[in-house]
Parts: structure tokens; C-alpha cells; sequence
């Protein structure tokens, strides 16, 4: 039986290694992961209770390239990293720096017979150089270094897990090259499924005063699909003074706080105040007297701001600053302004943030908010399970992820979609398997019977 040896860098929760073997092993081959690349702790621990690791070299920068084995294919998830923008046609190709570097060098020194890379769909028009451009120029660099410099043939594409059979929608970028014949990532059919598909039941569901407050201002099948924050609005929004949350308002403070939700994000105002433009900004007694004319306005905000559901704050201006990777741009209080009334919570004030609905799909799962998403359950609402996020990534059965939720949720928010994946390294294993069959000479010196 041939072996087909890898190495996984950025590996996180070993989801692309997942999918790669399993597209290769349905092929017949075996496979070999000769090296895992990954430094955050409790990413190790997880990759470690998972798979058997024969070369866990932790942080890339720290294994030169004769410490790396040979092998036919590298994985990596790579995290995107702004490239020198130098000038507006020279510069921009210099990769030094930056985490993709470390791929270019193994690449270029291993010679390895292709790669599969994975990224953000942002990656795809970061760094425009021309609002008209298709890609970027991060992505050109990338795809230039790969081709011109280390003589691969390059296919990428934007794939969503949506149309591999998984109840989430996440667009990610693959790349993949091959010393042989381009590799097609087209989709020829989806296969859609509702989430209920892979939720548990019969789970405790929360009673915490938050859900109190929802279940007795709305029906359970009322919250499907409704998000809970106060600085957006929509149909499918609730905010936190639509069930009191923090107090009783009467109808007219509901009144006031929708009408300032709106105004506070209308541009007039920076140049009223004299800021630079934020969407949401604090307004003074007079500013919101211009478009409310409630006859206790002072009193109704004032009562809003004790119970918090605003805050009297000054408005915020914005800080450029010069730093070793460019500008860094934050906004602080400017106090030589007058305070005003402003909206205080945003999405992750609450212990829920989003209430799924279990026959529409999951939105893009991100590690900032996975672990206050909701689900409806035995009547009422309780979290995500740790398993419903493996299976929303497509993840199998036998995965564990032996870590605090916080910080399984963390690396659920950053893995891939792992029947996306298969799909990539199905395509990329039957070019493979190709050369092979019509080769004469070794592409590789690597695989071995």
C-alpha cells in the first residue's frame, strides 16, 4: 500500500489533517502525519487526546527546515497577515514577516509534491489595490509566490459548508497546488440539512433571570431566529428594554431609546460634534431634543441611565498611530466634548446573544459569540452543546474535545468545515493518484509501498 506523508502546520483542531486522510484513505492509500505545528496550549492538548503525534514541533518559527521531515503534502489553516503595501505597484511582494512566509521557505526547501491552504473569505480582496480588482493584493502575492517562484500549478476557490451537508453557513477560501495537473474545487451538487439535523435533545434548558425575561414577553417558537443586542435593530432583533431586562421602561422611554438607537448613527452628528464619523455616538440633552419632544426628556434619560440602559459618557475620536506593523487605528473618550446619552450594551452583554431557529441553518460560527448562541429545548432555551458544534463543522463522532467550553468554543470558532475539506482532498488525491498511474518517473521522493 502506497503512504502518503504530511505535515499539518497552524493546525489547530487537526480538522483539515481529518479531511485529508479521509480523502486519501478512500482512495486506498495510507497516510502519515510526520509533523503538527500548532502553539496554542490547549489546541495541543486537544490535538494530542485525538491523534498520534510522532513530531509535535510546536511553533513553526522555531523548526528549521532540516528538522522537518520529508513528505508529499502540507497542510496548512494559516492565519492571514497583512503583506508590505509598500508603493502602489512595488513592494507588496515581499511575504518576509509574515506567517505564510514560513510556508513559502518549507515549500521551497522540501519540494514536496503539493499543498492544500485554507483561509478567511477576506483573504480573497484584502489589500485592493483597485475597488474594480477581483483579488486583492495579499492574494495575489500569495498566488504569485506559489506559482511563479516555487512552480506549482494553483487552483483556489471560495467554498461554503452550507453545500456539503453541514447547517451552517462558512465561506472559506482554499488553496491548492500540485507539481502536476491544476486540481478543479468546482461543486457539481449540495446537499442541504436544517440544523435540527444535528441537535441533541432533552437537555436541561437554562432558568437564569435572561431567560425569564424572554420566555415571559415572548412564545418559545416566537424567538426562532431572533438575536438579542441593543446597538442594532431589524425585524428579528430584541433589545434588552423590549422584556426589561435591567427595569420596567414605559412606552414612552421604549419610544426615546428606539428613536435614539436610530439618530445616534447618522453621520450629521461627528460634524455637529466634531468627531470623525462612528457608527454610534453619544448625543447631548439638546441634540436628542431636536428629534424627541417627550415634555420629561431629562428625567426619562436620566432614569434609563440609572437602570442601564444608557450610559452619559463623552463621544469617542479617533487615534491613528504609527507602529512597527503600520497604522493602528482606536477610539477614546474625547473629553474636551460635552457628554451625552448613549446605547450601552452590544451583543455579548448577554448570556444569549441568538436564538436558533432548528429548521433553518446556523449562522457562521466565530469564536467571539459560539458559546452564546441558544437553541430550544425541553420547553424552553438552553447553549449550544460542545458536540452540536463539533457536528456543525462536520467533525465525527469519536472527536473529543477534552478542554473548558470557553476554550472549546474558541477553537471551534477558528477550525474548518471538515466534509469541505474531504471535498478539496478528494479532488487533490485523484490527481495524485493520476500521476501515479501515468508517470514513469517518481514526482516524489517521499511516498513509499
Amino acid at each position: 500500500m502506497t503512504k502518503v506523508k504530511f505535515i499539518d502546520l497552524f493546525a489547530g483542531m487537526g480538522g483539515i489533517r481529518i479531511g485529508f486522510e479521509n480523502a486519501f484513505k478512500s482512495l486506498g492509500y495510507e497516510t502519515e502525519c510526520v509533523l503538527t505545528s500548532e502553539i496554542k496550549s490547549y489546541a495541543v492538548k486537544t490535538l494530542e487526546h485525538n491523534f498520534d503525534n510522532d513530531f509535535f514541533g510546536g511553533n513553526i518559527f522555531d523548526i528549521p527546515n532540516e528538522f522537518i521531515p520529508d513528505f508529499d503534502f502540507l497542510l496548512a489553516g494559516f492565519p492571514c497577515q497583512p503583506f508590505s503595501a509598500g508603493g502602489k505597484r512595488q513592494g507588496f511582494l515581499d511575504t518576509r514577516g509574515t506567517l505564510f512566509f514560513e510556508i513559502e521557505r518549507i515549500l521551497k526547501e522540501k519540494k514536496p509534491h503539493g499543498f492544500i491552504l485554507e483561509n478567511v473569505e477576506g483573504l480573497v480582496k484584502h489589500d485592493l489595490e483597485d475597488k474594480n480588482d477581483k483579488i486583492g493584493r495579499t492574494l495575489k502575492t500569495i498566488l504569485f509566490k506559489l506559482e511563479n517562484e516555487l512552480g506549482y500549478q494553483v487552483s483556489w476557490k471560495v467554498l461554503d459548508s452550507l453545500d456539503f451537508g453541514l447547517p451552517q453557513s462558512r465561506k472559506r477560501i482554499f488553496i491548492v497546488g500540485t507539481r502536476g495537473e491544476k486540481v478543479s474545487l468546482s461543486v457539481e451538487s449540495v446537499n442541504y440539512k436544517p440544523l435540527k439535523s444535528i441537535l441533541e435533545k432533552g437537555l436541561e434548558p437554562l432558568d437564569t433571570n435572561f431567560t425569564q425575561k424572554l420566555l415571559s414577553n415572548f412564545e418559545l417558537e416566537d424567538l426562532y431566529g431572533k438575536s438579542i443586542k441593543d446597538k442594532r435593530g431589524g425585524e428579528n432583533n430584541i433589545h434588552s428594554w423590549d422584556i426589561g431586562l435591567r427595569g420596567p421602561v414605559s412606552d414612552d422611554q421604549i419610544i426615546l431609546l428606539n428613536q435614539l438607537f436610530k439618530e445616534r448613527r447618522k453621520k450629521h452628528w461627528a460634524e455637529e460634534i466634531g468627531i470623525d464619523w462612528m457608527d454610534g455616538m453619544a448625543l447631548t440633552l439638546d441634540q436628542i431634543a431636536t428629534f424627541s419632544n417627550f415634555k420629561h426628556l431629562e428625567e426619562m434619560l436620566e432614569d434609563l441611565v440609572r437602570k442601564g440602559y444608557l450610559r452619559f459618557e463623552h463621544p469617542k475620536k479617533l487615534v491613528k498611530e504609527q507602529t512597527s506593523q503600520g497604522f493602528r487605528k482606536y477610539r477614546v473618550y474625547d473629553e474636551t466634548k460635552p457628554k451625552g446619552y448613549n446605547i450601552v450594551t452590544g451583543k455579548l452583554s448577554f448570556e444569549i446573544n441568538k436564538i436558533l431557529d432548528p429548521e433553518d441553518i446556523a449562522p457562521t460560527i466565530v469564536a467571539t459569540d459560539a458559546s452564546r448562541l441558544a437553541v430550544p429545548d425541553n420547553g424552553g432555551l438552553r447553549r449550544l452543546t460542545v458536540r452540536e458544534g463539533l457536528r456543525l463543522f462536520g467533525y465525527p463522532e469519536w472527536y473529543e474535545l477534552p478542554v473548558k467550553k470557553n476554550e472549546a468554543f474558541d477553537l471551534l470558532g477558528n477550525t474548518v468545515a471538515v466534509p469541505v475539506v474531504e471535498h478539496v482532498a478528494s479532488r487533490l488525491a485523484i490527481k495524485f493518484q493520476s500521476s501515479l498511474d501515468y508517470s514513469t518517473t517518481s514526482i516524489s521522493p517521499v511516498y513509499s509501498s
